[in-house]
């Protein structure tokens, strides 16, 4: 976290229920102008709900979201679904465009409802531009269905960039990608936070990604932030047993010893007592814990990740200093 700047968003003690299903659970993070967050977990804990609470789409239950340094500090507070501070990027981005309009009414149609003030033409084209889909003008008549996926997911992006955020929301951005295009998707969003000073808070179950594009990496299972911290220490030196077993399956850590957690990630509706990670926990699993310690995961719960923390992880092995390398998971 760099110090003395006000972050872009701020997510404090975010519950979002569906009934008896607490899909996000007390979570908190923050985004910084300028970075890319990764936000990563397995299918199931919470970070597309987080994301759309952001964004507007989904009615907190209770916790607080600002914006900008705005949204007040009422419990559930909601950001308005129509909010050109914030666009979102969708994983599918076939889905995501309207097949009866050409790409130049896609992207002018955030321009026509804020009824943006210039050339709709030039802000169209320099969108196209930015997102790399040269020369413009040679997309413009064109329909969803006659350019490649890629090239779709470009238009996505231009049709948010061409409403000059300051936060891309971005969920699996390049999940439905070809292999061979997903390197330039990454590296487009990542000149553009470059060039520009947006911030982007991406989505994605692959801590690979974040080798790639993210300056920071918040790891989220069952509906809460389970570590945080700088990319770099993430990577080279995870603390958490849930980001150590993420990690062990990325290609780029082939040192370290692949780890396979046991069963599934649980319903949110039947929330394990303590910590919520200990059924499936390799640390505790191996039978090499304190007894001080390995009792206590069943019964109390460490809670969230400080928000003030740079870096920080709700784990009682890591609180009280246990090597974390204990379950043969040695990334050095």
């Amino acid at each position: 976290m760099r110090a003395g700047v006000t972050p872009l968003v701020e997510v404090e003690d975010l519950h979002v229920h569906f009934g008896a299903a607490r899909a996000v659970d007390g979570a908190s993070v923050r985004v910084l102008p300028g970075e890319v967050l990764a936000l990563v977990g397995e299918s199931g804990s919470g970070k597309t709900t987080l994301i759309r609470a952001i964004q507007g789409l989904q009615k907190p239950t209770s916790g607080v979201i600002r914006v900008d340094g705005t949204g007040g500090s009422s419990p559930g507070h909601v950001q308005t679904i129509f909010n050109p501070t914030v666009q979102m990027v969708f994983q599918d981005p076939t889905g995501a465009l309207n097949p009866r309009q050409t790409i130049y009414e896609i992207v002018a149609e955030g321009l026509r409802i804020k009824r943006h003030a210039g050339s709709e033409t030039e802000q169209v084209a320099a969108a196209l531009s930015r997102a790399g889909l040269r020369p413009p003008e040679r997309f413009f008549p064109l329909y969803p269905h006659e350019v490649s996926g890629g090239q779709r997911q470009r238009v996505v992006i231009a049709g948010a960039m061409v409403m000059e955020p300051r936060l891309l929301l971005a969920d699996e951005p390049v999940a439905s990608l070809d292999a061979s295009i997903r390197g330039e998707i990454l590296a487009l969003m990542r000149r553009l936070v470059d060039e520009t000073g947006l911030a982007i808070l991406v989505v994605t179950h692959d801590l690979g990604l974040a080798w790639n594009i993210a300056d920071r990496v918040a790891v989220m299972y069952l509906g809460r932030i389970v570590e945080t911290g700088p990319t770099e220490q993430i990577l080279e030196n995870p603390r958490h047993p849930y980001t150590r077993a993420l990690l062990s399956v990325v290609p780029e850590t082939r040192e370290m010893e692949q780890q396979i957690l046991t069963g599934e990630i649980p319903d949110p509706a039947r929330i394990p007592a303590g910590c919520r990670f200990h059924p499936r926990c390799p640390l505790l699993q191996s039978g090499d814990l304190p007894e001080a310690i390995s009792s206590r995961c069943p019964i109390d719960d460490p809670g969230p990740t400080p928000l003030e923390a740079v870096s920080a992880a709700a784990c009682w092995a890591v609180t009280s200093g246990v090597d974390s390398t204990a379950i043969g998971l040695n990334p050095g």
